[in-house]
């Protein structure tokens, strides 16, 4: 997979996906918005796993920062004198939680959501298929969520656009030497929960998953080719019921405002 670009990578998901890419050898891109904190994470990783480490600050809610990364995803290596290598693995992971209902909550907290979850997911996808699929070779890992076959609001509105854009981005690379991958984890033990101020007291222990499995799974399904990916066999059992259940069941469950899974 050569170089692995991350975004949201300074916590959660991303920051284990920047430690176990780092422990398989690959060099880094790290993107988050907390420049302090990102200096932090890729010093820690040069120093312990010793491979080298790019950082790009940036918010991608912002139309400008998206395209500073994009940039970093043009960089094909082949120019005189460039130094850096093109990225191989694109792993869309940026992503956040938002405790509120659509008919009365932050316009402006919706349309953020929507810039990074899907705007920015988009953007980026196309911008790095232009140049892996030249070059025969890459992978695309976007993190979706079990959320995405649930009526809670927005956020499964999200993570179901992410599903399906996967999915058809798949089928179009079939036989290019890059693959697409979409991630659906559950609920998983991150400080995603209480950044967002989710209340997740009452929910089952036994829902939740670690941040390692998760990761190992979708990087399993990256190097296999794998297309859509639901970490353990409880998710995937719950993820069956909940494609086989009528749309009224779903509705009644769906809990708007819940926010996000992992």
């Amino acid at each position: 997979m050569g170089i692995a670009l991350i975004t949201g990578a300074t916590a959660g998901l991303g920051l284990e996906f920047a430690w176990q890419l780092a422990a398989a050898r690959h060099d880094l891109v790290l993107v988050a918005r907390t420049e302090n904190r990102l200096n932090e994470v890729a010093e820690q990783l040069r120093a312990v796993a010793g491979v080298n480490v790019e950082v790009i600050c940036a918010d991608l809610s912002v139309v400008e920062d998206v395209e500073r990364v994009a940039e970093r995803l043009r960089i094909t290596g082949d120019e005189a004198g460039e130094t850096r290598h093109p990225v191989g693995l694109l792993v869309n992971n940026a992503g956040f939680g938002y405790a509120q209902r659509f008919i009365d909550g932050d316009v402006d907290v919706e349309l953020r959501a929507f810039d990074v979850m899907a705007r920015a997911v988009l953007i980026l996808t196309r911008t790095a298929v232009g140049q892996m699929v030249p070059r025969g070779r890459g992978a695309i890992l976007n993190v979706g969520s079990i959320a995405a076959l649930t009526a809670s609001g927005t956020y499964s509105a999200h993570k179901a656009w992410v599903r399906n854009f996967t999915e058809g981005l798949a089928h179009e690379l079939a036989g290019t030497g890059v693959t697409a991958t979409a991630v659906a984890p559950g609920l998983t033990r991150t400080e995603f929960h209480s950044r967002a101020e989710l209340n997740t007291a009452g929910l089952p222990s036994i829902g939740w998953l670690s941040a390692e499995r998760v990761v190992s799974d979708a990087l399993t399904a990256v190097r296999r080719g794998q297309v859509l990916c639901t970490p353990t066999k409880r998710y995937q059992l719950a993820a069956a019921a909940l494609r086989l259940a009528p749309r009224a069941v779903v509705r009644a469950l769906g809990k708007p405002g819940l926010g996000p899974t992992n």
